[in-house]
């Protein structure tokens, strides 16, 4: 590990393999295709590895769509917030669903997509976030729609719904209840169709997470309305299973002691300043430090952690959780160098997959 130069993103194959077990006894158990949300992960070097234990993938847009299509392969569920005019064409030749997120993008392409399955986004005006910013379910969402007269009224035009309402819900319980919300509120409807999606942010990946409940839920809603169900693991495809590994280059004392280090949270886990989130740092020791980057940003902190005995220049730090909503929003701020991307095999050996250099941040401008 010590050959490679910092930053890098490494994903642990071993780590991998626990969430995909998972996945694949999840699947087997309740009859529910496991589809990966590229929005959350889209690190194609990992896709061989993944693909058997997964059904395919699902996007948010035309881009992520055409990798899944390329990379991963299998299933390929296309969505997007607005389909544009000069996409809708290659979206179909990619997908083998699309799924339109509103009665008028329905209106105007559905023709385009009359070779392939077609379905609409439902807005069940709930959901677990406790972001607003994520909240899909927030005052006046545009994301999907919700009444059951324009739902009923495309019957003819769509074989199934898209429900996404999770958001990193660990609670079986709430669950439980709020998919029994759905059933009683849009039964009827939901009795009529083919397949349901509903949604990924269900972290049945974790600790302790009742898999078996979950299995026999899913397997009696698709009994109860005749339907094949999906799910659409991002979070929970991906946990625990990557670290962002960095060196320290400076330290500092303005009142605490601060470790500088060669990346950014603003750079390279822009997910956490989002949502005012500290990074998973060490915290095993008598040595606390706050942790930061190095670009210009005042706020450009990964946050506190302490260690054993004390730092020193060119020691290592590895942060955990660094692949979801992570990778897919590393950015070029400062002129930072991006991190590479490395695979940590299950024998131990360590491939570095990719590297960036001065002429990708060019050729990112113009």
């Amino acid at each position: 590990m010590s050959a490679l130069q910092t930053p890098y993103y490494l994903i642990d194959q071993a780590l991998l393999r626990r969430n995909m077990e998972k996945i694949a006894q999840l699947r087997e158990a309740s009859g529910a295709k496991c589809l990966l949300a590229l929005k959350c992960f889209a690190t194609w070097s990992a896709f061989d590895f993944m693909r058997p234990f997964m059904d395919g993938t699902t996007s948010s847009s035309l881009y992520e769509l055409r990798l899944g299509r390329e990379e991963f392969g299998k299933e390929t569920h296309a969505y997007s917030v607005g389909w544009a005019d000069h996409e809708i064409d290659e979206a179909v030749s990619y997908a083998d669903k699309i799924i339109f997120n509103s009665l008028g993008q329905l209106d105007r392409f559905g023709g385009k997509a009359a070779g392939i399955a077609t379905g609409l986004r439902l807005n069940p005006r709930f959901s677990t976030s406790g972001f607003d910013l994520a909240d899909p379910a927030r005052p006046f969402s545009r994301l999907g729609e919700w009444d059951p007269g324009k739902l009923n009224a495309a019957l003819d035009r769509i074989s199934g719904v898209m429900i996404h309402y999770n958001c990193e819900n660990r609670d079986f319980a709430l669950f439980d209840q709020q998919l029994t919300r759905i059933e009683t509120e849009f039964g009827s409807f939901l009795e009529k169709l083919d397949w349901v999606s509903l949604g990924g942010g269900i972290h049945f990946t974790g600790e302790d997470y009742p898999l078996e409940e979950l299995a026999a839920r899913l397997r009696a809603f698709q009994n109860r309305f005749g339907v094949q169900v999906f799910l659409e693991p991002g979070e929970a495809s991906i946990t625990g299973s990557t670290t962002l590994e960095v060196s320290v280059l400076d330290i500092i004392n303005n009142g605490k002691d601060v470790a500088i280090v060669d990346s950014s949270i603003e750079a390279h886990m822009l997910d956490l300043l989002i949502y005012r989130e500290t990074a998973k740092l060490p915290q095993e020791g008598d040595h606390p430090y706050q942790i930061a980057g190095k670009t210009c940003l005042a706020g450009d902190i990964f946050g506190d952690a302490s260690f054993t005995s004390p730092l020193s220049i060119g020691d290592r730090i590895s942060i955990k959780d660094a692949a979801g909503y992570t990778m897919v929003k590393k950015n070029w701020f400062n002129g930072v160098a991006m991190p590479s991307i490395a695979i940590k095999e299950e024998d131990g050996t360590i491939r570095l997959v990719r590297d960036f250099s001065y002429d990708d941040y060019k050729s990112s401008l113009s």
